[in-house]
């Protein structure tokens, strides 16, 4: 009778399936517009009140409005290589979406990021 569970090395070596870029951004969502997320924001803001910093662990209710719609005009490929996209394939997004370039570039980083770490 064959053996149906992994051994303990087999576990640590499997490949990991990389994370999907929604899967990413659903992450990113969790503290949006929460109290959690808004002492996150308070914790990180610089002389101007401003937090992008932050932006990747309690986006704004705009900029997860912001990289929803980048997210979703992204092409298959796009998608499925964004923790490769390089420059220029992030500003054109991010101009095609109409939405903040800089935002939309500390997401993609956090996603490629995100990504080396899990696989």
């Amino acid at each position: 009778m064959k053996n149906s569970h992994k051994t303990k090395r087999e576990s640590e070596t499997a490949i990991k399936e990389k994370v999907s870029i929604e899967q990413y951004l659903e992450k990113v969502a969790r503290f949006s517009d929460s109290k959690y997320g808004k002492m996150i924001r308070n914790q990180f803001k610089d002389i101007e009140g401003s937090s992008e910093l932050a932006m990747l662990a309690a986006p704004s209710p705009e900029e997860l409005e912001q990289l929803k719609t980048a997210v979703a005009i992204m092409t298959p490929d796009e998608k499925q290589n964004a923790d490769s996209l390089t420059d220029e394939q992030i500003q054109k997004i991010a101009s095609d979406a109409q939405i903040d370039p800089a935002n939309f570039a500390i997401f993609i980083n956090g996603y490629a990021l995100h990504c080396k770490r899990t696989l």
